[in-house]
Protein backbone atom coordinates (compact mmCIF):
# COMPACT_ATOMS: atom_id res chain seq x y z
CA UNK A 1 0.00 0.00 0.00
CA UNK A 2 1.20 3.51 -1.04
CA UNK A 3 2.72 4.94 2.62
CA UNK A 4 0.80 8.11 1.76
CA UNK A 5 -2.21 6.37 1.66
CA UNK A 6 -1.73 4.24 4.41
CA UNK A 7 -1.10 7.70 7.01
CA UNK A 8 -4.56 8.96 5.00
CA UNK A 9 -6.26 5.74 6.14
CA UNK A 10 -4.93 6.18 9.55
CA UNK A 11 -6.05 10.23 10.13
CA UNK A 12 -9.45 8.69 8.80
CA UNK A 13 -9.65 6.00 11.15
CA UNK A 14 -8.65 8.34 14.12
CA UNK A 15 -11.33 10.87 13.11
CA UNK A 16 -13.80 8.04 12.39
CA UNK A 17 -13.11 6.88 16.37
CA UNK A 18 -13.19 10.53 17.76
CA UNK A 19 -17.28 10.31 16.21
CA UNK A 20 -18.73 7.38 16.79
CA UNK A 21 -16.62 5.84 19.29
CA UNK A 22 -17.39 7.94 22.51
CA UNK A 23 -20.99 7.32 22.15
CA UNK A 24 -20.99 3.68 21.50
CA UNK A 25 -19.24 3.76 24.68
CA UNK A 26 -22.11 5.49 26.47
CA UNK A 27 -24.53 3.30 25.32
CA UNK A 28 -21.89 -0.15 25.79
CA UNK A 29 -21.49 1.98 29.84
CA UNK A 30 -25.51 2.02 29.87
CA UNK A 31 -25.84 -1.45 29.04
CA UNK A 32 -23.64 -2.87 31.24
CA UNK A 33 -24.97 -1.40 34.29
CA UNK A 34 -28.33 -2.58 33.56
CA UNK A 35 -27.08 -5.87 32.85
CA UNK A 36 -24.73 -6.02 36.00
CA UNK A 37 -26.62 -3.66 38.85
CA UNK A 38 -28.25 -6.85 39.67
CA UNK A 39 -25.51 -7.54 41.82
CA UNK A 40 -25.07 -4.06 43.94
CA UNK A 41 -29.34 -4.95 44.06
CA UNK A 42 -28.86 -8.20 45.41
CA UNK A 43 -29.12 -8.18 49.01
CA UNK A 44 -31.90 -5.49 49.18
CA UNK A 45 -34.04 -6.87 46.83
CA UNK A 46 -33.40 -10.35 48.21
CA UNK A 47 -34.13 -8.80 51.94
CA UNK A 48 -37.36 -7.23 51.01
CA UNK A 49 -38.58 -10.02 48.19
CA UNK A 50 -37.48 -13.14 49.79
CA UNK A 51 -35.75 -14.39 47.06
CA UNK A 52 -33.51 -17.43 48.08
CA UNK A 53 -29.55 -17.28 46.86
CA UNK A 54 -30.70 -20.29 44.30
CA UNK A 55 -33.26 -17.83 43.14
CA UNK A 56 -31.33 -15.04 43.01
CA UNK A 57 -28.81 -16.72 40.64
CA UNK A 58 -31.57 -18.43 38.37
CA UNK A 59 -32.63 -14.75 37.62
CA UNK A 60 -29.31 -13.04 37.51
CA UNK A 61 -28.46 -16.15 34.66
CA UNK A 62 -31.80 -16.21 33.48
CA UNK A 63 -31.60 -12.44 31.61
CA UNK A 64 -29.23 -14.28 28.54
CA UNK A 65 -31.26 -17.20 27.69
CA UNK A 66 -33.31 -14.55 26.59
CA UNK A 67 -30.42 -13.14 25.21
CA UNK A 68 -29.43 -15.62 23.64
CA UNK A 69 -32.65 -16.80 22.06
CA UNK A 70 -33.00 -13.80 19.95
CA UNK A 71 -29.21 -12.70 19.53
CA UNK A 72 -29.21 -13.59 15.72
CA UNK A 73 -32.65 -12.31 14.44
CA UNK A 74 -31.75 -9.28 15.99
CA UNK A 75 -28.73 -9.25 14.52
CA UNK A 76 -29.95 -10.28 11.15
CA UNK A 77 -32.40 -7.04 11.63
CA UNK A 78 -29.84 -4.88 11.91
CA UNK A 79 -28.02 -5.83 9.10
CA UNK A 80 -31.69 -5.13 6.95
CA UNK A 81 -32.78 -2.12 8.57
CA UNK A 82 -29.23 -0.42 9.72
CA UNK A 83 -27.66 0.14 12.87
CA UNK A 84 -29.41 3.42 13.53
CA UNK A 85 -32.88 2.41 13.78
CA UNK A 86 -32.43 -1.01 15.16
CA UNK A 87 -29.88 0.46 18.28
CA UNK A 88 -32.27 2.80 18.97
CA UNK A 89 -34.93 0.33 19.53
CA UNK A 90 -32.96 -1.70 21.31
CA UNK A 91 -31.76 0.70 23.60
CA UNK A 92 -35.57 2.23 24.61
CA UNK A 93 -37.12 -0.68 25.20
CA UNK A 94 -34.45 -2.61 27.15
CA UNK A 95 -34.47 0.77 29.23
CA UNK A 96 -38.26 0.49 29.74
CA UNK A 97 -37.66 -3.50 30.89
CA UNK A 98 -34.90 -2.12 33.40
CA UNK A 99 -37.28 0.47 34.32
CA UNK A 100 -39.75 -2.03 35.62
CA UNK A 101 -37.87 -3.91 37.48
CA UNK A 102 -38.07 -1.94 40.10
CA UNK A 103 -41.35 -3.72 40.10
CA UNK A 104 -40.10 -6.67 40.75
CA UNK A 105 -41.30 -8.06 44.39
CA UNK A 106 -42.13 -11.76 43.36
CA UNK A 107 -39.74 -14.43 42.01
CA UNK A 108 -41.85 -15.04 39.31
CA UNK A 109 -41.80 -11.10 38.10
CA UNK A 110 -37.79 -11.14 38.69
CA UNK A 111 -37.72 -14.10 36.40
CA UNK A 112 -39.67 -12.83 33.58
CA UNK A 113 -38.33 -9.36 33.57
CA UNK A 114 -34.81 -10.59 33.80
CA UNK A 115 -35.84 -13.22 30.51
CA UNK A 116 -37.75 -10.13 28.93
CA UNK A 117 -34.50 -7.77 29.23
CA UNK A 118 -32.32 -10.43 27.84
CA UNK A 119 -35.03 -10.53 24.74
CA UNK A 120 -34.70 -6.33 24.81
CA UNK A 121 -31.07 -5.95 24.39
CA UNK A 122 -30.16 -9.05 22.52
CA UNK A 123 -28.59 -8.05 19.61
CA UNK A 124 -26.85 -4.61 20.96
CA UNK A 125 -23.48 -6.15 21.69
CA UNK A 126 -23.08 -8.29 18.55
CA UNK A 127 -24.79 -5.27 16.97
CA UNK A 128 -21.87 -2.77 17.67
CA UNK A 129 -19.35 -5.91 16.77
CA UNK A 130 -20.84 -5.68 13.24
CA UNK A 131 -21.43 -1.85 12.99
CA UNK A 132 -17.56 -1.49 13.53
CA UNK A 133 -16.61 -3.57 10.70
CA UNK A 134 -18.56 -0.83 8.44
CA UNK A 135 -16.35 1.51 9.67
CA UNK A 136 -12.74 -0.03 10.71
CA UNK A 137 -10.43 -1.66 8.46
CA UNK A 138 -8.55 -5.00 10.24
CA UNK A 139 -5.40 -2.78 11.04
CA UNK A 140 -7.49 -0.54 12.89
CA UNK A 141 -10.26 -2.98 14.47
CA UNK A 142 -8.87 -4.60 17.46
CA UNK A 143 -8.14 -0.77 18.76
CA UNK A 144 -11.96 0.15 17.92
CA UNK A 145 -13.20 -2.51 19.80
CA UNK A 146 -10.43 -2.02 22.36
CA UNK A 147 -12.12 1.40 22.83
CA UNK A 148 -15.54 0.23 22.80
CA UNK A 149 -14.72 -2.74 25.99
CA UNK A 150 -14.01 0.88 27.86
CA UNK A 151 -17.14 0.54 28.31
CA UNK A 152 -17.11 -2.11 30.78
CA UNK A 153 -14.52 -0.83 33.39
CA UNK A 154 -16.32 2.67 32.81
CA UNK A 155 -19.19 0.91 33.93
CA UNK A 156 -17.97 -0.01 37.15
CA UNK A 157 -15.34 3.62 37.59
CA UNK A 158 -18.35 5.34 37.43
CA UNK A 159 -21.33 3.15 37.65
CA UNK A 160 -20.60 1.38 41.04
CA UNK A 161 -20.22 4.71 43.00
CA UNK A 162 -23.33 5.99 41.25
CA UNK A 163 -25.31 2.50 41.85
CA UNK A 164 -23.89 2.32 45.30
CA UNK A 165 -25.42 6.15 46.04
CA UNK A 166 -28.83 5.16 44.44
CA UNK A 167 -28.86 2.28 47.38
CA UNK A 168 -28.73 4.74 49.89
CA UNK A 169 -31.70 6.85 48.41
CA UNK A 170 -33.59 3.54 50.42
CA UNK A 171 -37.35 5.35 51.85
CA UNK A 172 -37.03 8.50 49.31
CA UNK A 173 -40.41 8.98 47.86
CA UNK A 174 -41.49 5.76 49.58
CA UNK A 175 -39.18 3.68 46.99
CA UNK A 176 -36.70 1.04 47.88
CA UNK A 177 -32.84 2.21 46.92
CA UNK A 178 -32.97 -1.12 44.88
CA UNK A 179 -36.20 0.38 42.84
CA UNK A 180 -34.31 3.71 42.26
CA UNK A 181 -31.44 2.08 41.37
CA UNK A 182 -33.26 0.10 38.75
CA UNK A 183 -35.14 3.39 37.58
CA UNK A 184 -33.08 5.73 37.12
CA UNK A 185 -30.52 3.30 34.98
CA UNK A 186 -33.54 2.01 32.87
CA UNK A 187 -34.66 6.12 32.04
CA UNK A 188 -30.66 6.83 31.15
CA UNK A 189 -30.62 3.88 28.78
CA UNK A 190 -33.99 4.95 26.80
CA UNK A 191 -33.07 8.37 26.54
CA UNK A 192 -29.57 7.55 25.02
CA UNK A 193 -31.51 4.86 22.37
CA UNK A 194 -33.50 8.32 21.03
CA UNK A 195 -30.39 10.57 21.14
CA UNK A 196 -28.68 7.35 18.82
CA UNK A 197 -31.58 7.50 15.99
CA UNK A 198 -30.31 11.12 15.53
CA UNK A 199 -26.51 10.50 15.67
CA UNK A 200 -25.34 7.41 13.98
CA UNK A 201 -24.85 6.71 10.56
CA UNK A 202 -25.39 3.36 9.01
CA UNK A 203 -22.16 3.07 6.65
CA UNK A 204 -19.78 5.77 5.72
CA UNK A 205 -21.03 6.61 2.97
CA UNK A 206 -24.04 8.11 5.36
CA UNK A 207 -21.52 9.89 6.87
CA UNK A 208 -21.44 14.52 6.21
CA UNK A 209 -18.74 14.54 8.72
CA UNK A 210 -16.52 12.44 6.40
CA UNK A 211 -15.05 14.22 3.24
CA UNK A 212 -16.48 13.07 -0.10
CA UNK A 213 -12.89 12.10 -0.53
CA UNK A 214 -11.99 10.92 3.05
CA UNK A 215 -15.77 8.22 2.61
CA UNK A 216 -14.29 6.68 -0.64
CA UNK A 217 -10.92 5.92 0.88
CA UNK A 218 -12.25 4.38 3.55
CA UNK A 219 -14.88 2.78 1.74
CA UNK A 220 -12.06 1.11 -0.70
CA UNK A 221 -9.87 -0.04 2.66
CA UNK A 222 -13.21 -1.88 4.13
CA UNK A 223 -13.61 -3.52 0.71
CA UNK A 224 -10.09 -4.46 0.69
CA UNK A 225 -10.82 -6.81 3.77
CA UNK A 226 -14.44 -7.76 2.39
CA UNK A 227 -12.06 -9.63 -0.35
CA UNK A 228 -9.55 -11.15 1.51
CA UNK A 229 -12.52 -12.40 4.39
CA UNK A 230 -14.58 -13.55 1.49
CA UNK A 231 -11.67 -16.24 0.62
CA UNK A 232 -11.53 -17.86 3.13
CA UNK A 233 -14.71 -17.58 4.96
CA UNK A 234 -18.38 -18.54 4.60
CA UNK A 235 -20.39 -16.37 2.39
CA UNK A 236 -24.00 -17.34 3.66
CA UNK A 237 -25.84 -17.10 6.78
CA UNK A 238 -26.35 -20.58 6.90
CA UNK A 239 -23.13 -21.79 6.51
CA UNK A 240 -21.46 -19.34 8.84
CA UNK A 241 -24.01 -20.64 11.72
CA UNK A 242 -22.78 -24.26 10.92
CA UNK A 243 -19.27 -23.49 10.46
CA UNK A 244 -16.49 -25.02 12.41
CA UNK A 245 -14.25 -22.44 13.24
CA UNK A 246 -17.52 -20.41 14.22
CA UNK A 247 -18.51 -22.49 16.96
CA UNK A 248 -14.92 -23.28 18.23
CA UNK A 249 -14.73 -19.35 18.91
CA UNK A 250 -18.10 -19.80 20.54
CA UNK A 251 -16.70 -22.19 22.84
CA UNK A 252 -14.04 -19.82 23.75
CA UNK A 253 -16.36 -16.93 24.56
CA UNK A 254 -18.65 -19.59 26.27
CA UNK A 255 -15.85 -19.80 28.52
CA UNK A 256 -14.87 -16.13 29.18
CA UNK A 257 -17.94 -14.71 29.48
CA UNK A 258 -18.37 -17.67 32.33
CA UNK A 259 -15.39 -16.19 33.86
CA UNK A 260 -16.73 -12.28 33.69
CA UNK A 261 -20.42 -13.42 34.83
CA UNK A 262 -19.04 -15.48 37.52
CA UNK A 263 -17.35 -12.64 39.04
CA UNK A 264 -19.50 -9.29 38.25
CA UNK A 265 -22.78 -10.42 39.51
CA UNK A 266 -21.37 -10.75 43.04
CA UNK A 267 -18.06 -8.39 43.20
CA UNK A 268 -20.11 -5.82 45.24
CA UNK A 269 -20.98 -8.63 47.87
CA UNK A 270 -17.63 -9.66 47.33
CA UNK A 271 -15.64 -6.81 47.72
CA UNK A 272 -17.89 -5.47 50.79
CA UNK A 273 -17.05 -9.03 52.54
CA UNK A 274 -13.62 -8.27 52.43
CA UNK A 275 -13.37 -4.64 53.48
CA UNK A 276 -15.94 -6.42 56.19
CA UNK A 277 -18.73 -3.83 55.75
CA UNK A 278 -22.17 -3.28 53.66
CA UNK A 279 -22.96 -2.42 49.70
CA UNK A 280 -22.69 1.47 49.55
CA UNK A 281 -20.96 4.36 48.24
CA UNK A 282 -17.56 3.14 49.78
CA UNK A 283 -17.98 -0.58 48.66
CA UNK A 284 -19.06 1.19 45.13
CA UNK A 285 -15.81 3.15 44.93
CA UNK A 286 -13.15 0.43 45.78
CA UNK A 287 -15.32 -2.06 43.53
CA UNK A 288 -14.08 0.93 40.77
CA UNK A 289 -10.75 0.03 41.46
CA UNK A 290 -10.59 -3.22 39.59
CA UNK A 291 -11.98 -1.64 36.92
CA UNK A 292 -9.60 1.28 36.59
CA UNK A 293 -6.79 -1.23 36.10
CA UNK A 294 -8.71 -3.10 33.71
CA UNK A 295 -9.22 0.15 31.76
CA UNK A 296 -5.47 0.87 31.37
CA UNK A 297 -4.54 -3.02 30.42
CA UNK A 298 -7.52 -2.61 27.23
CA UNK A 299 -6.32 0.54 26.19
CA UNK A 300 -2.33 -0.69 26.14
CA UNK A 301 -2.59 -4.17 24.93
CA UNK A 302 -4.94 -3.88 21.63
CA UNK A 303 -2.67 -0.82 20.32
CA UNK A 304 0.68 -3.60 21.08
CA UNK A 305 -1.37 -6.27 19.37
CA UNK A 306 -2.26 -4.29 16.15
CA UNK A 307 1.50 -3.52 15.98
CA UNK A 308 3.06 -6.59 16.46
CA UNK A 309 0.34 -8.97 15.10
CA UNK A 310 1.01 -11.02 18.09
CA UNK A 311 -3.02 -11.28 18.69
CA UNK A 312 -3.54 -14.80 19.36
CA UNK A 313 -0.48 -14.85 21.90
CA UNK A 314 -1.69 -12.11 23.89
CA UNK A 315 -5.17 -12.90 24.07
CA UNK A 316 -3.94 -16.72 25.58
CA UNK A 317 -1.58 -14.47 28.53
CA UNK A 318 -4.59 -12.66 29.38
CA UNK A 319 -6.44 -15.18 29.81
CA UNK A 320 -4.12 -16.85 32.23
CA UNK A 321 -3.60 -13.61 33.71
CA UNK A 322 -7.91 -13.81 34.39
CA UNK A 323 -8.22 -17.70 35.70
CA UNK A 324 -4.82 -16.69 38.38
CA UNK A 325 -7.34 -13.78 39.12
CA UNK A 326 -10.06 -15.48 40.03
CA UNK A 327 -8.81 -18.15 41.98
CA UNK A 328 -6.67 -16.21 44.02
CA UNK A 329 -9.35 -13.96 44.86
CA UNK A 330 -11.62 -16.99 46.51
CA UNK A 331 -8.20 -18.11 48.36
CA UNK A 332 -6.99 -14.17 49.29
CA UNK A 333 -5.18 -14.35 52.98
CA UNK A 334 -5.79 -10.42 52.88
CA UNK A 335 -8.14 -7.74 51.63
CA UNK A 336 -5.09 -6.79 49.73
CA UNK A 337 -4.06 -9.09 48.16
CA UNK A 338 -7.89 -9.99 47.31
CA UNK A 339 -8.67 -6.78 45.74
CA UNK A 340 -4.84 -7.18 43.78
CA UNK A 341 -6.23 -10.54 42.67
CA UNK A 342 -9.62 -9.39 41.21
CA UNK A 343 -7.73 -6.21 39.96
CA UNK A 344 -5.56 -9.13 37.36
CA UNK A 345 -8.92 -10.71 37.29
CA UNK A 346 -11.00 -7.59 35.36
CA UNK A 347 -7.89 -6.81 33.27
CA UNK A 348 -7.48 -10.31 31.70
CA UNK A 349 -10.99 -10.88 31.08
CA UNK A 350 -12.13 -7.68 30.01
CA UNK A 351 -8.66 -7.06 27.69
CA UNK A 352 -8.64 -10.26 25.72
CA UNK A 353 -11.87 -9.89 24.30
CA UNK A 354 -11.05 -6.68 22.26
CA UNK A 355 -7.84 -9.53 21.02
CA UNK A 356 -11.01 -12.06 20.53
CA UNK A 357 -13.35 -9.97 18.34
CA UNK A 358 -10.61 -9.44 15.49
CA UNK A 359 -10.32 -13.72 14.77
CA UNK A 360 -14.37 -13.65 13.71
CA UNK A 361 -14.41 -10.40 11.87
CA UNK A 362 -11.26 -11.34 9.80
CA UNK A 363 -13.29 -14.36 9.43
CA UNK A 364 -16.85 -13.29 8.45
CA UNK A 365 -18.08 -10.55 6.39
CA UNK A 366 -21.45 -9.26 5.13
CA UNK A 367 -24.89 -11.00 5.99
CA UNK A 368 -22.57 -14.27 7.16
CA UNK A 369 -20.80 -12.13 9.50
CA UNK A 370 -24.33 -10.40 10.96
CA UNK A 371 -25.16 -14.18 11.64
CA UNK A 372 -22.00 -15.61 12.42
CA UNK A 373 -20.92 -12.76 15.04
CA UNK A 374 -24.55 -12.94 16.69
CA UNK A 375 -24.22 -16.83 17.06
CA UNK A 376 -20.47 -16.41 18.70
CA UNK A 377 -22.24 -14.19 21.03
CA UNK A 378 -25.33 -15.64 21.60
CA UNK A 379 -23.76 -19.17 22.48
CA UNK A 380 -20.95 -17.59 24.18
CA UNK A 381 -23.72 -15.60 26.49
CA UNK A 382 -24.72 -18.65 27.69
CA UNK A 383 -22.08 -18.14 30.05
CA UNK A 384 -23.48 -15.65 31.83
CA UNK A 385 -26.71 -18.17 32.52
CA UNK A 386 -24.05 -20.87 33.81
CA UNK A 387 -21.68 -19.08 35.83
CA UNK A 388 -24.16 -18.16 38.87
CA UNK A 389 -25.39 -21.44 39.09
CA UNK A 390 -22.35 -23.08 38.99
CA UNK A 391 -21.02 -21.17 41.32
CA UNK A 392 -23.67 -21.37 43.97
CA UNK A 393 -23.84 -24.92 43.45
CA UNK A 394 -19.45 -25.29 44.06
CA UNK A 395 -20.44 -23.53 46.59
CA UNK A 396 -22.84 -25.86 48.03
CA UNK A 397 -21.37 -28.96 47.41
CA UNK A 398 -17.77 -28.05 49.00
CA UNK A 399 -19.34 -25.52 52.27
CA UNK A 400 -16.81 -22.72 51.11
CA UNK A 401 -17.72 -19.59 49.70
CA UNK A 402 -14.12 -19.62 47.85
CA UNK A 403 -15.18 -22.73 46.05
CA UNK A 404 -17.20 -21.21 43.08
CA UNK A 405 -14.48 -19.09 41.93
CA UNK A 406 -11.91 -21.65 42.30
CA UNK A 407 -13.87 -23.94 39.55
CA UNK A 408 -14.88 -21.41 37.30
CA UNK A 409 -10.75 -20.72 37.61
CA UNK A 410 -9.92 -24.00 36.92
CA UNK A 411 -12.08 -24.22 34.13
CA UNK A 412 -10.60 -21.43 32.31
CA UNK A 413 -6.81 -22.30 33.31
CA UNK A 414 -7.48 -26.09 32.72
CA UNK A 415 -9.41 -25.58 29.21
CA UNK A 416 -6.22 -23.32 28.08
CA UNK A 417 -3.26 -25.14 29.14
CA UNK A 418 -4.96 -28.27 28.74
CA UNK A 419 -2.31 -30.87 27.55
CA UNK A 420 1.35 -30.15 27.14
CA UNK A 421 1.43 -26.47 27.55
CA UNK A 422 -0.57 -23.71 25.99
CA UNK A 423 0.14 -25.32 22.56
CA UNK A 424 -1.76 -28.28 23.69
CA UNK A 425 -4.53 -29.35 20.60
CA UNK A 426 -7.72 -29.00 22.26
CA UNK A 427 -6.23 -25.73 23.95
CA UNK A 428 -8.00 -22.29 24.01
CA UNK A 429 -4.68 -21.39 21.97
CA UNK A 430 -5.07 -24.01 19.54
CA UNK A 431 -8.43 -23.08 18.48
CA UNK A 432 -7.60 -19.48 18.25
CA UNK A 433 -4.66 -20.22 16.13
CA UNK A 434 -6.63 -22.85 13.67
CA UNK A 435 -9.47 -20.02 13.48
CA UNK A 436 -6.88 -17.53 11.74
Amino acid sequence: MDPHASASLEAINSKVMRRLLPFLLLMYVLAFLDRANIGFAQKALQHDTGLSSAAFAFGAGVFFVGYALFEVPSNLLLHRVGARAWMCRIMVTWGLVSAAMSLAHTATTFYTLRFLLGVAEAGFFPGVIYYLTHWFPQRARARAVGMFYFGAPLAFIFGSPLSGSLLELNGALGLAGWQWLFLVEGVLASLVGVWAFWYLDNRPEDARWLAAEERTTLRAALDDDARAASAHGPHRILAALVDRRVLLLSLIYLLIQMSVYGVIFYLPQQVAALLGTTVGFHVGLVAALPWICALAVTWYVPRRADRTGAHRRWASALLVLAGLGIGVSGLAPSPAIGLIALCCAASGFIAAQPLFWTFPTRLLTGAAAAGGIALINSLGSLGGFIAPSLRTAAERAFSSTSAGLVVLAALLIGTLLRGDGAKAPGSIHDLLHRTR
